[in-house]
């Protein structure tokens, strides 16, 4: 890992919370990710299981978490299984978590090479009445590799069918969504570390500049404060690109008069940033370009201003949806008569604004959460009003991260140059 080690207290603190929500007489596993295989015998970078990770801090593959708060023998209250290494792995694929190295880590006393999994497992499961089980239930996904869980999942039910199998994922979509002291400060990182990448930017970029050279710096960046790498796949969006909401072959020139889209975030200790600013190439934005983009910056002050605990996500978007409505309005995009004669499941506002407002964010860029129950206090989230005029090739969308505290609401990337004064200084300053 390129970040710095986080205190174990967060992970011990992570796992009490969540045994707490168990049954008596229960067990719970969760398994690492797989390593995806690419070409031949090359695999994709390893990325760990979000909720094993908040659990245990074990960022390995081939790692099995096991709590089971009441049992009888307290060595197994909580455990974990991982990769033995040996002399060839560590001449081929580098070092790996020792024992001493795991305790410290996790906070987890009890460790044991994944082989001896089996038998304590099954020694373990005739003392227990409920077996929990993870799966990825995030309501964005769209799974169609089988996962480790759900192979551990289907054994299981197989090998005793007897015993009452619950789910944890409803658990860890109630505990991820709050976030700590300790995510706040890994969050802050990434985005302290992904506005140094944004600044980068506002310095280099220039007519003629490939969209990629703009994904260079801010890869540069990135890799030099110890961010894993990005977030999510960036969007490098010039021009009629930043039409496409999920453009990423970031492949042509950015050229003079046009502005940029760029939808980017760093990753660190696993914890994702996730920021949209919307520049002109060359500097300064015309008077169309700053008349679109001031009623996209007004649309998200509004709906930064809405955020708090207690709101339900469906009501927060339909009310940011009532001032994009006057905005578009207010520079001619749509008109009294399209509004009068809208389908109310389409609104007119939504041929320009199609997209949400925002997401939960944490340790996944679409972190988990439950969108018809009320945002409760510590719940990190994006907000990221957008307009994409296909028919002038421009599209502005602003994004800033956002959690809310006892306090209020906190944001990230208040700093971060937003105004059209402050980019066009950026820009045309000498650092």
């Amino acid at each position: 890992m390129k970040y710095l080690p986080i205190p174990s207290a967060l992970f011990v603190r992570n796992r009490h919370e969540f045994a707490k929500q168990l049954k008596p007489r229960s067990m719970a596993i969760f398994h690492s990710n797989d390593e995806m295989p690419s070409n031949a015998d090359q695999f994709h970078p390893f990325q760990q299981n979000s909720d094993l990770l908040y659990l245990s801090g074990i960022d390995q593959e081939e790692t099995i978490l096991l709590i089971y708060p009441d049992c009888p023998n307290p060595k197994y209250r909580e455990a974990l299984f991982l990769k033995k290494t040996n002399e060839h792995i560590a001449i081929w694929e580098g070092h790996k978590y020792t024992e001493s190295e795991a305790r410290e880590a996790s906070g987890i006393p009890t460790i044991h090479w994944k082989e001896d999994f089996d038998g304590i497992f099954n020694m373990l499961m005739h003392h227990a009445e409920n077996l929990y089980l993870n799966s990825n239930e995030n309501d964005r996904a769209s799974i169609t590799v089988e996962t480790r869980e759900m192979r551990f999942a289907r054994k299981i039910r197989k090998s005793y069918p007897m015993h009452n199998m619950e789910r944890s994922a409803p658990i860890m979509a109630r505990l991820r969504v709050s976030k700590t002291r300790w995510e706040r400060e890994l969050m802050g990182i990434a985005c302290d570390i992904t506005k140094k990448a944004y600044l980068r930017v506002l310095q280099n970029i220039r007519p003629g500049m490939m969209e990629f050279e703009v994904e260079a710096d801010i890869t540069h960046e990135f890799l030099r404060n110890r961010a894993s790498g990005h977030a999510y796949s960036p969007i490098i969006a010039s021009g009629a690109n930043a039409c496409v909401l999920h453009y990423v072959d970031n492949n042509q020139e950015c050229k003079d008069g046009d502005l940029i889209l760029m939808d980017f975030g760093a990753r660190y200790g696993n914890y994702c940033a996730d920021l949209t600013r919307t520049i002109p190439v060359n500097g300064r934005f015309t008077d169309r370009q700053k008349e679109v983009y001031n009623a996209c910056l007004n649309v998200q002050k509004e709906a930064l201003g809405m955020i708090q605990a207690g709101m339900i996500l469906k009501e927060y978007n339909a009310e940011v949806g009532k001032v994009m409505e006057s905005e578009l309005k207010r520079i001619k995009l749509i008109s009294e008569t399209d509004i009068r004669q809208q389908d109310p499941e389409w609104p007119a506002y939504k041929k320009y604004f199609m997209h949400g407002t925002g997401h939960f964010l944490g340790l996944d860029v679409h972190d988990i959460g439950n969108h018809y129950e009320p945002v409760p206090v510590g719940a990190a989230m994006t907000c990221e009003p957008g307009i994409y005029i296909r028919e002038e090739g421009i599209g502005i969308r602003i994004e800033n991260d956002v959690v809310i505290t006892d306090q209020g609401l906190f944001d990230f990337m208040a700093d971060f140059p937003r105004e059209v004064s402050d980019i066009e200084d950026a820009m045309n300053s000498k650092s």
